[in-house]
Parts: structure tokens; C-alpha cells; sequence
């Protein structure tokens, strides 16, 4: 929910001291300069993608692969579970909470997929069933410890990843799990429609609603009421403990999606830990903050936020960059993009104070 930022002038009989002359005395910015400030504040990191996007396709040494159609492909179709689980983080963060085991809750998803198919002779749609319902179980576990028995959702979530990567382990004995999987699913992986990856579609489609749950529902402008000032929410009627609880289980669920499209890309289930994508996820979250409606989260600046973080890094690499740059890169972004959002949160927090 965003506070309208409305100020009251003393009337000239008020007897007070900063009465209409004082107004005129005070320096005013122009409404044309407040404009231009928030529409480059709001589009700076549009602007930032474009030109990395402008560097790479000149420089010699990227530009050849860097601007083709099918390193375009690649790229979407490898960052489209990394935006998926960048849109499933953002969920808890709208209302101030972390969760730090949707990586883990991706990783478990897709072995407990793959593995029902392989050890069980599940059918293909209840294996995915299974994968996506055990995102959703593990995310109300993380809702009820956070909202119910009032835990720490930082510890909480981070011990919840630990445990969830223990259990991979054991699960999958620390192997690959590549035989007995219907090879459906790994064609809807690599198939392509209107020359875009059909995970493309699929991420797009749940970005769609997800936007419309925080932007258009009262839903959703309750989570950002939240954020902002939990009392305050709940003194105008807003369940907060429901809401909190439900934006997790919803969190836990799309992390579920999340390993169901890795494996349909992958063709194999690998006893992960998630944090190699839980990162770049959370990078592109902090990022998104500072774009579109700066300070807060919101799905289209984290879309914008994983274009730039994955073309960025696909340059580099393609530009002959070392294996250690992406993670540098990401850790990075992620400071940067944290300290960035915590900036423009305060700055916002002023103006409507």
C-alpha cells in the first residue's frame, strides 16, 4: 500500500509562525525536476539494462554470439526458473519477512519429482503434483513457525534449507537422478514456441497474476500496508498473521514450480543444495526495489532486475571472463541492490512522514 504523501499548510489566522509568507520564502523544486527525478529513479535500472545490453552486442569479443537469437534463447529459457523463484521471493519480503529456503524448497521439489517417477512408476502428473505440494507443505511450515510461534523468519528459513538439504542428501544418496523419468516433461523443457522456450510462457503467465494479486486486489495492497507498518495494518482490519502465513505457503509453492521446470530443463534431478539459484534470485528481488516503484518490491523491476543480472553475466563469460566472475558479480548485486532498496525505503518513509 503506498501512503499518499500529503502535507497541511498552517491557514493564515492560525497564529502561527510559518504562515503563508514563510511558505513563499521556502525553496520549492520545480515540478518539472521532481518529474524528471522520479521517472529516472523509476527507469534507471531499465536504462542500466540497456546499455550493458548496447556493450556486450559492440564489444568484439561478445558481440558476434552475444546479440543472436539463440543465445537469446538460451538465456531466457536458463534464467526462467531463476525469475520464478525471484517473483516466489519476493512474496514474503513484501510484507518484511525473509525466506531464505526457497533454493532448498526448489531442490527438494525437483528430486521428489524425478524420484516418484523413478523408485515409484508415478504417473507424470502426479509426480508433479507431489513436487509442487511438498513446496507448498514446507512453505506453511515456514508461515506457521514465523506467524504462530513468532521465530525469527531469517533463522527459521535458513534451518529449514539446511534440513531440506540434509534430506536431499539422504533422498538421493548424493546421485544423479537421470532413469525412469517420462520423457514428456523433458520435451516441454526444450520445446519452443514463436521461438521462445515454453518455460518462457509459463513464468510469464504466473508473473501476470502475481502482479495483479499485489497491484490490483486489496489482497495484495494489505501485504504492502504490512510491510510498511504491521500495527497500523492491523488496526485498520487487516488479518496480518493470515496474510503473513499465506504469502509463504504461496512462496513455498511457486519454489515447487520452480523445481519442476529445473528438472524439465535439466532432464535429471541432482542432490542440490538450491543455493546456486537462490542468489541470483535474491539479487534480482533486491534490485526489482529499485525500479518501477523504488522502495518496493514489486514484480516487474524483479523481472527487469534478472535480465540484468543474467545479461550481465553472459557477457562476461562470453567476453572471456573467468568462472569466479559470476559469483562475484551476483554477491555484488546483491549488496548493492540491498543497500540500494534500504536507501530509497527510507528516503520514501521520509517524504510520507
Amino acid at each position: 500500500m503506498t501512503v499518499t504523501n500529503t502535507s497541511i499548510s498552517p491557514t493564515p489566522d492560525s497564529g502561527d509562525a510559518a504562515g503563508p509568507d514563510h511558505e513563499a520564502r521556502r525553496p520549492r523544486r520545480p515540478a518539472t525536476h521532481r518529474g524528471l527525478k522520479g521517472t529516472l529513479e523509476r527507469n534507471a535500472l531499465l536504462l542500466l539494462l540497456l546499455a550493458v545490453i548496447a556493450f556486450f552486442s559492440l564489444n568484439p569479443t561478445s558481440g558476434e554470439i552475444f546479440f543472436t537469437r539463440q543465445n537469446a534463447n538460451v538465456l531466457l529459457g536458463n534464467q526462467a526458473t531463476v525469475a520464478l523463484l525471484a517473483l516466489a521471493v519476493i512474496l514474503p519480503l513484501v510484507c518484511g519477512q525473509f525466506d531464505f529456503s526457497l533454493g532448498a524448497i526448489a531442490a527438494a521439489s525437483s528430486v521428489i519429482t524425478a524420484g516418484t517417477m523413478s523408485f515409484y512408476d508415478l504417473p507424470l502428473g502426479l509426480a508433479i503434483l507431489f513436487g509442487i505440494g511438498l513446496g507448498f507443505v514446507v512453505g506453511t511450515i515456514n508461515g506457521l513457525l514465523v506467524t504462530h510461534l513468532g521465530l525469527n523468519s531469517f533463522v527459521t528459513t535458513l534451518g529449514m534449507a539446511t534440513l531440506l538439504g540434509g534430506l536431499i542428501q539422504w533422498y538421493t544418496d548424493g546421485q544423479t537422478i537421470l532413469l525412469g523419468l517420462d520423457p514428456r516433461l523433458a520435451q516441454f523443457g526444450s520445446e519452443t514456441l514463436f521461438g521462445l522456450p515454453l518455460v518462457v510462457y509459463v513464468v510469464a503467465a504466473i508473473a501476470l497474476l502475481l502482479w495483479y494479486l499485489l497491484e490490483q486486489t486489496p489482497f495484495g495492497r494489505g501485504l504492502y500496508a504490512i510491510g510498511s507498518n504491521p500495527r497500523s495494518a492491523a488496526l485498520v482490519g487487516i488479518r496480518v498473521q493470515r496474510s503473513v502465513w499465506l504469502t509463504f505457503s504461496l512462496a513455498g509453492a511457486l519454489a515447487g514450480v520452480v523445481g519442476v521446470l529445473a528438472l524439465a530443463r535439466s532432464g535429471s534431478a541432482t542432490a542440490d543444495s538450491g543455493t546456486t539459484i537462490l542468489f541470483p534470485a535474491l539479487s534480482a528481488a533486491f534490485l526489482g526495489a529499485t525500479a518501477v516503484r523504488p522502495g518496493f518490491f514489486n514484480v516487474i523491476g524483479t523481472l527487469i532486475g534478472v535480465l540484468f543480472v543474467s545479461v550481465s553475466v553472459s557477457g562476461l563469460t562470453l567476453s572471456g571472463a573467468s568462472a569466479w566472475v559470476s559469483p562475484v558479480f551476483n554477491g555484488a548485486a546483491l549488496l548493492v541492490a540491498v543497500g540500494l532498496s534500504h536507501y530509497l525505503g527510507r528516503s520514501r518513509a521520509i517524504r510520507t512522514s
